[in-house]
């Protein structure tokens, strides 16, 4: 990719990043590297997994928001430090701050799930539920800053969170020395920016892929221009990388030194989640299966040597979990969800749960709807969710619910 963009904002480098892993020894943990047989078969080549899932507050946050906490000044440290987040970098903060002794207070948004607010809480900082988006709660958290004097800690801009993301590619570079290409999820770019400087610096052969959800995609459009740009409405399920704008100080790291960003779909983010979950028996959220979601969509892309996919992190909400393992078996061809109209009589019903069972589908849900006036009077209509096997099985019960006369409606 390779473009350049002459910006003056703070540079990082190697030896920023050493210096990080020094600070970070016995606070964060060396995360394991685990091998996938599927995802080295998908793409005919061997596929390590980085488990920064595994990492203490269940992310690699915990790296950047130590290594900026422990480099502010006695006088920042008395007046504390104040964040903003939805999840992943509210615990990283506050367990960083409750080892380094520095009051934190962390706003998170009203809707934000309860268990990373209790998380938040546990870790020890002050926690304060405010705005219905992340943007407003930035907002409150830098006028409370402005207010007390608290210091503000980004969660990607600045140099000291990029030197500690980049731990990570030092981590990666030392259990797997033979490593080709290293696939890392962006949102405002603090990751990828750190392992990039980490990596390329000691191995510029090693190619380094940032990716994307396609609903929240700032990078592409901001590196085709030269500068970071907005896209409104960011929308995905993967809300640890929903970022509206690439931050100042990653971008002109990634412009220079990332070989390529690539997006993905969220019918490939649910079947990574759910794959994570089956194959590698590894709970990740879907921001941090990003990089499994780019093997699957594009494994073509990804031959010739080893690769590695991070994953980011493991903090996802129970209930959310539960629609993604749902969208991500409809996405895989494992569960069906279909209407039809029957006769309302005794034993219809019945009629229909037998073709159903002759073809082995499982059956998870059946309501009925007597009230809608399209209905006869004699109708019923029936919506069934189903467990199938896959795309053909599928495509399997369509055809026996034909074949016995049933019109299926969607």
């Amino acid at each position: 990719m390779n473009y350049r963009v002459p910006q003056p904002v703070p540079q990082v480098i190697l030896d920023d990043v050493r210096g990080a892993q020094k600070m970070l020894s016995g606070v964060s943990r060396v995360t394991a590297m685990e091998g996938s047989r599927h995802l080295s078969a998908l793409t005919g080549s061997p596929v390590h997994l980085k488990c920064e899932n595994l990492q203490r507050t269940g992310s690699f946050k915990l790296r950047g928001a130590y290594v900026r906490i422990a480099g502010l000044r006695p006088e920042q440290r008395a007046a504390g430090v104040v964040a903003a987040s939805a999840g992943n970098h509210a615990q990283g903060v506050a367990l960083a701050s409750s080892l380094l002794g520095v009051r934190s207070t962390v706003f998170m948004p009203v809707g934000a799930p309860l268990p990373k607010v209790a998380a938040t809480q546990e870790y020890g900082a002050d926690v304060r539920l405010h705005g219905q988006v992340v943007d407003e709660t930035f907002l409150a958290a830098q006028e409370y800053a402005d207010r007390t004097g608290a210091v503000f800690i980004h969660p990607f801009d600045h140099r000291d969170i990029i030197a500690g993301q980049g731990t990570v590619g030092l981590e990666i570079l030392e259990q797997c020395p033979e490593v080709r290409t290293i696939l890392v999820g962006i949102g405002g770019g603090g990751l990828a920016a750190g392992v990039a400087v980490a990596v390329k610096a000691l191995r510029p052969d090693v190619r380094v892929i940032g990716v994307q959800a396609a609903g929240a995609a700032a990078y592409p459009p901001s590196l085709k221009v030269g500068h970071p740009v907005s896209i409104d409405d960011p929308n995905t399920m993967a809300d640890g990388i929903k970022v509206g704008r690439p931050g100042d100080v990653p971008f002109v790291i990634i412009g220079e030194l990332v070989d390529d960003v690539r997006t993905v779909s969220e019918d490939a983010l649910s079947s990574a989640l759910l794959l994570c979950l089956e194959r590698a028996k590894l709970v990740v959220e879907p921001a941090g299966c990003s990089t499994v979601a780019a093997l699957l969509s594009e494994p073509e892309l990804y031959g010739g040597g080893p690769v590695v996919a991070v994953l980011s992190g493991g903090n996802v909400d129970p209930l959310l979990l539960q629609r993604i393992l749902r969208h991500g078996m409809a996405a895989a061809g494992r569960y069906l969800s279909l209407r039809l109209r029957v006769a309302d009589r005794p034993g219809a019903l019945a009629g229909l749960l037998a073709v159903l069972s002759v073809v082995d589908a499982n059956v998870l849900d059946v309501s009925h709807v007597r009230t809608d006036p399209r209905l006869g009077l004699t109708e019923v209509e029936v919506e069934l969710h189903l467990e199938t096997k896959g795309p053909e099985h599928c495509a399997e019960v369509a055809r026996s619910l034909h074949g016995a006369g049933y019109k299926v409606m969607s």
